[in-house]
């Protein structure tokens, strides 16, 4: 491959029913490998989510065939690009759920959440209100130290571990964001998706989710209302409103995120320790630092 070469990396996910993952997993493999794709596929009961880097030609080939499936035909991604491939190798699961929220009842194929695209949401932004003259208020639904990496202005972030304690967080705070309009996002959309609609359910009364996530946020509007990087699943680690590859890191020792100004602290040794681990009696298990994370999520 030429040294030249530029790859593209996507992100894509549908909420739908598939119910042949054993047959449909060495299929995605197979072509996965011939293509020479990196990334991961997750093929759930309730939908697909994929993150892959491959060649122009190639990604275009397999999205082709992904939307033969009548199933996916209208499948959306969202793109990026980078002069490695974005992961280092490929792996196709079979897993319970797209995003692990372990509430059974929420099918998010059966009827969406209002969404918001990101014109929409940036103009909102701008005049500090929606087109009802609602306040709007930002939600997040990541963990904590995606948060850290970069968030929207004056967002609200309740410091979540992981993506199961969002339910209790969102029936908490609900009395206090009565008659306001709460806009969810996450990197890409699912975690957004999946948790507009559980707030419905539990009777929030203005919710929508920013389709597409930070990302496509980024890909359409630019960085505008947004303060930081976005943190991403994969040797990238962060990417910047223009989509481009940052200095930001993640610690091998205890996977917390290094900013630049952190990997000049001396507690910095690439491979051992970081600001967050070092000195700790159990350097590379840091209390706040984030465990190690599954290549696909968004």
């Amino acid at each position: 491959m030429s040294s030249h070469t530029q790859y593209v990396n996507i992100a894509a996910y549908k909420f739908i029913t598939l119910d042949n993952l054993e047959q449909l997993r060495p299929q995605y493999q197979d072509l996965c490998n011939e293509l020479g794709l990196k990334g991961t596929v997750l093929l759930t009961p309730e939908g697909i989510n994929m993150f892959l880097s491959g060649t122009r030609e190639h990604i275009d080939q397999y999205l082709a065939w992904v939307r033969s499936d009548a199933r996916l035909a209208d499948l959306e991604w969202k793109e990026s690009l980078s002069a490695e491939q974005s992961h280092k190798r490929m792996l196709v699961k079979i897993k319970k759920e797209i995003i692990t929220m372990r509430m059974p009842l929420i099918k998010p194929e059966l009827g969406r959440a209002p969404v918001v695209d990101a014109p929409t949401l940036k103009r909102w932004l701008d005049q500090g209100h929606d087109d009802d003259g609602v306040e709007v208020v930002m939600m997040e639904t990541r963990n904590a130290f995606e948060v850290d990496v970069g968030t929207f202005n004056n967002t609200l972030d309740y410091r979540i571990d992981k993506f199961t304690e969002f339910p209790a967080v969102a029936a908490a705070h609900k009395q206090e964001l009565s008659g306001k309009t709460v806009v969810t996002f996450c990197t890409g959309g699912i975690r957004c998706e999946k948790a507009a609609i559980h707030m419905k359910e539990i009777g929030y009364d203005r919710v929508f989710q920013l389709e597409g996530g930070i990302l496509k946020y980024f890909e359409e509007v630019g960085g505008d209302h947004y303060n930081g990087d976005c943190f991403v699943f994969d040797y990238r680690t962060a990417l910047n409103p223009k989509l481009e590859p940052t200095e930001t890191v993640q610690c091998f020792a205890c996977r917390a995120v290094v900013t630049p100004r952190q990997q000049l602290s001396p507690d910095y040794v690439v491979g051992v320790s970081c600001p967050h681990c070092a000195g700790k009696p159990a350097q590379g298990e840091a209390l706040n630092a984030p465990a190690a994370q599954p290549a696909a999520q968004a």
